[in-house]
């Protein structure tokens, strides 16, 4: 028996210093279409593009730590954007932000056509937002390459 997932519900974040991350988020999360549903002093969520977004203090003995992307957990979040100008709107508004943006927006490898911004939360937490035209990496004759993403096949 094979079980459909439909989209990803949700993804809690745990952040150091709530106010500062709340005021990120709060920014962020609305300007790609998402709805505040729950914003209380200790827990901020948004719903939107069949997803949901929360974000939570951490306890009080992991404050003064950061967000270190090789450890075990959480790689980066990436969400998909509907075309190339979305990931340009959404680069715009880190920079108004002053968010730190690791690279883009830029093309990649990962598919044909990939185009991305990979950035970071006031924690370090690192978020992508990225475009992929047609069937992506269903086209026919891609192929994964852990080193190099996904190219077409000879």
């Amino acid at each position: 028996m094979m079980i459909q997932i439909n989209g990803m519900a949700h993804i809690i974040l745990t952040v150091s210093d709530f106010s500062n991350a709340r005021e990120f988020y709060g920014k962020l999360l609305p300007a790609m279409g998402m709805t505040p549903v729950c914003d209380t002093e200790k827990f901020f969520y948004c719903v939107g593009g069949r997803t949901a977004i929360g974000i939570e203090p951490c306890a009080p003995e992991y404050a003064s730590e950061r967000f270190v992307q090789a450890r075990v957990g959480l790689h980066h979040l990436c969400l998909r954007a509907r075309s190339r100008e979305d990931v340009d709107r959404c680069a715009a508004m880190l920079h108004e932000v002053g968010a730190t943006i690791v690279r883009g927006p830029l093309e990649g490898t990962w598919a044909s056509g990939y185009y991305y911004v990979l950035f970071e939360d006031p924690d370090g937490i690192r978020l992508e937002v990225n475009y992929v035209p047609g069937a992506g990496v269903f086209a026919a004759g891609a192929a994964f390459n852990p080193n190099d993403g996904y190219t077409r096949r000879a």
